[in-house]
């Protein structure tokens, strides 16, 4: 039997899907590459925007091109909350949510037995518990995702995500650990501590925080690195960011959303902080950790958002100097807040902003990557590509070097030589 998976979105998909190929192949499916011919295709939605959910309905429809007898699985953010509209889709098979997927091969044997369409999605109840996926060995990625909790409290005016994932839960920590060293055991030697609001893990578990999970990650043997995916300001706590200063393991480099740099729209977007506590907060930070690397994500065009409101955020970024920006434009999700705003922004006008903000990114990006060069950087290679391997610093600059394929999956010193406004080239110390 043959499985075809595709993912979109964040990388706790990614996980997610991960750890249900290792299901599939201990019934002894053999994996093979979406666009092949396959007995089952499972694919994980998203629709944290527009393009999201628009690319997700396309690649739904798939497989019934390729092969019209497959059993096609959908499940993933789209399929909780609109299942009833993806389920009428020619050839889905079975509908998933954000919960049991760990139960995905009853349900395909069940669907085969009844040779009828089924609806497995189960509203998210306030006292969810985590689910129980695992993974031994990310074999798609030498650097391995490792999803610590699910779901958001924060109800951003904007966001559909705690519709989609539910409330805060945290995975239990000694699963975590064994996670983590399971996945050190396969030859993995970065982690990438992942979850929907991963700054939150903890704040289900009396006695325990986010804070004491880094500790102990901190001692596992053969880690080599500890990467945070995302962390809101607001949970860089003293105690955190001093288990980070002291680490040598958890990375110089962390992903902070702005998403915006007026503090009008903040309070619109239900954001907890202002730009004075934000960039405080941003200079403490760069003051304690050593060549701290600072990466963010913005939304342009939230509604009402005035040429002033924009201009406040261009300044909030160049006083932060983040190393790169993830720039999105506002995207009217039904159902938040937001969608019912008045002011909704112009298209063009997003996509004018959009392109102001991206040219600043390289700008900021391209003074960071060049205060690199001629010094020495670790760097683990993940792959081959173009002749070169490739692979990401501790502050994540993306390297490429030419060197032997044994070196893929190492942490080596290499000195940074040139830059072409994409990759940094390196040649070994």
């Amino acid at each position: 039997m043959k499985a075809a998976f595709y993912t979109l979105g964040c990388k706790v998909n990614s996980y997610e899907t991960e750890a249900i190929i290792e299901k599939f192949e201990k019934e002894n499916y053999k994996i093979v590459d979406f666009d092949e011919v396959a007995d089952v295709y499972v694919i994980n939605t998203c629709m944290v925007t527009n393009t999201g959910e628009r690319k997700s309905k396309k690649y739904v429809r798939r497989p019934y091109q390729l092969n019209k007898e497959a059993v096609v699985v959908v499940m993933g953010c789209l399929s909780q909350l609109k299942a009833e509209e993806i389920i009428k889709i020619d050839g889905v098979s079975v509908v998933l949510g954000t919960k049991n997927r760990e139960n995905i091969l009853e349900y395909i044997e069940e669907f085969k037995r009844t040779k009828l369409p089924l609806n497995k999605v189960e509203r998210l109840e306030n006292d969810e518990k985590h689910d129980s996926l695992f993974i031994s060995d990310f074999k798609h990625h030498q650097r391995a995702f490792l999803k610590i909790q699910d779901g958001c409290n924060n109800f951003c005016s904007y966001c559909i995500i705690p519709y989609t994932r539910g409330r805060i839960r945290s995975k239990n920590p000694e699963q975590v650990l064994n996670e983590a060293k399971k996945l050190v055991d396969s030859g993995h030697v970065e982690i990438v501590l992942t979850g929907i609001h991963t700054g939150g893990y903890g704040t289900d578990i009396e006695g325990y925080s986010f804070a004491e999970l880094l500790k102990d990650l901190d001692k596992v043997k053969g880690l080599k690195r500890i990467r945070i995916s995302s962390i809101e300001i607001m949970e860089l706590t003293d105690e955190v960011i001093d288990i980070i200063r002291k680490s040598k393991k958890i990375v110089n480099h962390l992903h902070i959303p702005l998403q915006s740099g007026s503090n009008r729209i903040l309070k619109l977007m239900n954001r907890r902080y202002d730009t004075e506590e934000f960039l405080s907060k941003i200079a403490k930070l760069k003051s304690l950790i050593a060549d701290l690397a600072v990466t963010t994500d913005v939304i342009v065009g939230f509604p009402s958002e005035s040429e002033v409101d924009f201009l406040e955020q261009l300044r909030v970024i160049e006083e932060a100097d983040f190393q790169e920006l993830h720039v999105f434009p506002f995207s009217k999700r039904e159902g938040t807040v937001a969608s019912r705003m008045k002011d909704q922004i112009p298209d063009e006008i997003k996509k004018e902003r959009v392109h102001r903000l991206l040219n600043l990114s390289r700008q900021l990006k391209e003074t960071h990557t060049k205060k690199q060069l001629g010094k020495i950087h670790r760097v683990i290679f993940e792959q081959e590509k173009d002749g070169f391997l490739q692979g990401h610093t501790r502050d994540y600059l993306l390297v490429r070097s030419k060197l032997n394929e044994s070196l893929i999956g190492q942490e080596v010193e290499v000195r940074l030589i040139d830059y072409d406004g994409e990759y940094c080239f390196g040649e070994l110390v």
